[in-house]
């Protein structure tokens, strides 16, 4: 009776100690504030943006989403007077830091959308991060589809915008 009480106690303490583990994993990179910008019928792409932050030096990967066909990570730049859009291949995280992902900055853009991103719907995105080790994470991220009117363009001057680079 005791020898099955002992063996039953170390079961018990190694499924609390890999749930321990498996927490740690996911803690690595908390994202908050996730939203993806609200489409008009047809329209092709919009752009999701959120705030990151990884307990050690790490670099956002890839985002995949089932609303679009492609996913890739762009940044806003200021050129010679001239902004610019363009991919990135990845986004570095520094240990600590919020690295915030928004319309003048990196953002993330899905492009080839399925469908319309309606106001006010979840838009699931799964975002792939890897730490210095090479370790990799997968984050789950529900973000909700705020209006067109989110994106503050009047801000932006498009008489400086390269479109050119725009994909």
């Amino acid at each position: 009776m005791t020898l099955l009480c002992t063996t039953r106690i170390k079961q018990v303490i190694l499924g609390l100690s890999l749930a321990g583990m498996a927490w740690q994993v996911s803690a690595q990179t908390q994202v908050s504030d996730a939203w993806v910008r609200a489409t008009v019928a047809g329209q092709p792409s919009t752009g999701a943006f959120m705030t990151l932050q990884a307990d050690t030096d790490s670099q956002l990967l890839s985002v995949q989403s089932p609303v679009a066909k492609t996913v890739q990570i762009h940044q806003m730049s200021m050129k010679d007077d001239v902004m610019r859009m363009g991919q990135v291949k990845s986004l570095p995280l520094p240990a600590g830091q919020a690295v915030s992902l928004d319309p003048q900055g990196y953002h993330i853009m899905l492009l080839d959308l399925t469908a319309q991103v309606a106001e006010g719907s979840k838009v699931p995105l799964t975002l792939t991060v890897e730490n210095a080790k090479g370790e990799k994470e997968t984050i789950q991220v529900e973000a909700e589809a705020r209006a067109l009117g989110a994106m503050d363009h009047g801000k932006m001057d498009h008489s400086k915008m390269d479109h050119s680079k725009m994909q």
